[in-house]
């Protein structure tokens, strides 16, 4: 309902964009094991003034009746611990790969073939 008021969707093109709206509570399935990425343009620290306020809108919705903060939470922070688990784990299998990437001897042989084909 937000959004519909930020969008023209009386016209053709914005009742386009709001059937393409998708809106979630959290990180569904599908996206939270995609990579997150930081937009700097729409970060808090740039965008707004040190003297002007702001609210957060998990804060607002519960102020008018959303009740799911608290599981949205609890469920976040589940995810940070299994992200910091699949982190880890992902970091010991670069450095062993990088480390067994170092102790290959390679003949001169091989290697100018590597080298032709551009990957030395």
């Amino acid at each position: 309902r937000t959004i519909r008021g930020m969008v023209p969707h009386k016209t053709a093109r914005g009742a386009a964009a709001l059937d393409r709206l998708k809106c979630f509570e959290g990180i569904p399935h599908p996206f939270d094991r995609k990579k997150r990425m930081v937009i700097l343009a729409a970060l808090k620290v740039l965008r707004l003034k040190p003297e002007r306020k702001f609210c957060r809108l998990g804060d607002l919705s519960s102020l008018f009746g959303w009740k799911h903060q608290e599981l949205i939470g609890r469920l976040e922070a589940q995810r940070k611990v299994k992200s910091e688990a699949f982190h880890k784990k992902k970091v010991s299998s670069t450095r062993a790969k990088s480390a067994a990437v170092k102790k290959v001897k390679v003949s001169a042989e091989d290697q100018k073939i590597l080298e032709n084909a551009g990957f030395a």
